[in-house]
């Protein structure tokens, strides 16, 4: 990473470039948007939808930036569920996934969670999650035209 990531709480006005980022990387975890469900899928990662959550209190939305570029989104649900953990691929392997998941997980237990967190992943963020110390719990799933692996972490691992 050549500059230092900066995390900071989500602002409602941020979901246009939140949606905008996480719609740049939709074909790593989306079959084919024209899969019946597959909208309903769309219309979770829209402008709207995410100043939703980014205004839900069940919501810890985070945004990271290296230098002005916004360079991931991270949301974790009630506590203990990764919502949304995306980075722009230009940012790939630079260490900023660890350093958002590392800051909501950090917030998460100083917020008295002390059972487990989990998260659908991708099949391209399988090994990411696994570094995290994540492992899966089920076989690949189908669901909506995305492929996922539910994965679980004890909140002390």
């Amino acid at each position: 990473m050549n500059g230092k990531l900066v995390i900071q709480l989500a602002r409602e006005t941020d979901s246009v470039c939140v949606a905008k980022l996480i719609h740049s990387v939709a074909h790593y975890f989306l079959l084919n948007p024209s899969v019946a469900g597959a909208d309903g899928f769309m219309a979770s990662i829209s402008q709207a939808a995410i100043a939703g959550y980014i205004t839900d209190e069940k919501f810890s939305y985070v945004l990271g930036f290296i230098d002005t570029e916004l360079a991931g989104v991270a949301a974790l649900r009630d506590n203990k569920h990764i919502y949304h953990l995306f980075v722009h691929p230009d940012f790939h392997r630079q260490g900023v996934a660890y350093g958002l998941w590392q800051y909501l997980k950090t917030e998460a237990v100083k917020n008295d969670n002390v059972e487990a967190f989990t998260v659908n992943s991708s099949i391209y963020a399988v090994p990411v999650y696994s570094r995290f110390g994540f492992i899966p719990t089920a076989e690949l799933q189908n669901k909506n035209g995305i492929q996922f692996v539910p994965m679980r972490l004890s909140a002390h691992g």
